[in-house]
């Protein structure tokens, strides 16, 4: 089979400036990238900065498959307050037009809040619609300015953090294409890897890979936690997967830019490997 696209999430230097180290992401061997939206890391706000950092990847031929939309407890596009959802929407819609300054081809987003638990079921419903609602606003500026939305299957504890509520969510989306994320490490902490593969299968193009023990979601490199990588490997295959998968993983408390690198290019090789053994 041919392989698959490895990229790195530029997360793992969010407390970096993204233009202080693409230029090592590149020379390092990476060809593709996903880019992190903390705003110590790329203020997506900010036009100038936002062109400066895609003339960059351009120069260096480092492609940005995606780009990751901000997430916090102040975005929350279910709030029962609408103008609180309407500040959510419009932070989002940022993040895209700035991803398509920077000729990103995903836009990747959490579906739902950073909130734990799950409320009363008219409540949760409420949630839920409001969630729709405001997917189809982001949605369809996307279509306008020809990036793709890609919804993540998020942490097992939060709210619509199980795969059917993310699904209800897809299909409520009515503007145009929308894929998926699938999380690997989100999936096997929620003890659902398995069938979150299979119920993403049709619609994903993306790939977010690291690994956990299954207590934390550490963002390991794969092979350093308890992730079945063959069997992962093989499920994708299996649904035919085509798309790019994209290292996510945690800088080490002192650890520099150059050996967090070293770490990911044998991450790279360590899913290399594995691609090659499956022929």
């Amino acid at each position: 089979m041919k392989p698959w696209t490895i990229g790195l999430s530029t997360g793992c230097f969010y407390q970096h400036r993204i233009t202080a180290v693409i230029d090592e992401i590149r020379h390092s061997g990476f060809e593709a990238i996903e880019v992190c939206s903390f705003p110590k890391h790329l203020d997506y706000h900010n036009q100038d900065d936002v062109r400066t950092a895609g003339r960059q990847l351009r120069q260096l031929g480092l492609r940005p498959v995606s780009f990751h939309a901000p997430f916090a407890d102040r975005i929350d596009i279910t709030s029962l307050n609408a103008s609180d959802r309407a500040a959510a929407v419009r932070e989002l819609v940022t993040a895209c037009e700035a991803a398509a300054a920077m000729e990103v081809e995903h836009v990747v987003l959490h579906p739902g809040p950073e909130r734990a638990g799950r409320p009363p079921e008219a409540e949760f419903q409420l949630r839920m619609r409001h969630a729709a609602e405001s997917l189809n606003i982001v949605a369809d500026r996307c279509c306008e300015l020809g990036v793709r939305l890609v919804l993540e299957n998020m942490l097992p504890h939060l709210l619509f953090g199980h795969v059917n509520d993310m699904m209800y969510l897809l299909g409520s989306i009515h503007s145009c294409e929308v894929s998926t994320c699938l999380d690997t490490g989100h999936a096997f902490l929620g003890r659902e890897l398995g069938l979150i593969i299979h119920k993403l299968s049709g619609h994903l193009h993306l790939v977010h890979v690291n690994d956990n023990r299954g207590d934390r979601d550490d963002h390991l490199a794969p092979g350093e936690g308890h992730i079945n990588w063959p069997w992962v490997l093989r499920e994708l295959r299996r649904y035919q997967f085509s798309g790019t998968l994209i290292l996510e993983l945690s800088l080490r408390e002192h650890e520099s830019v150059a050996s967090m690198l070293e770490r990911a290019r044998r991450a790279h090789d360590f899913l290399y490997d594995l691609m090659h053994g499956m022929d």
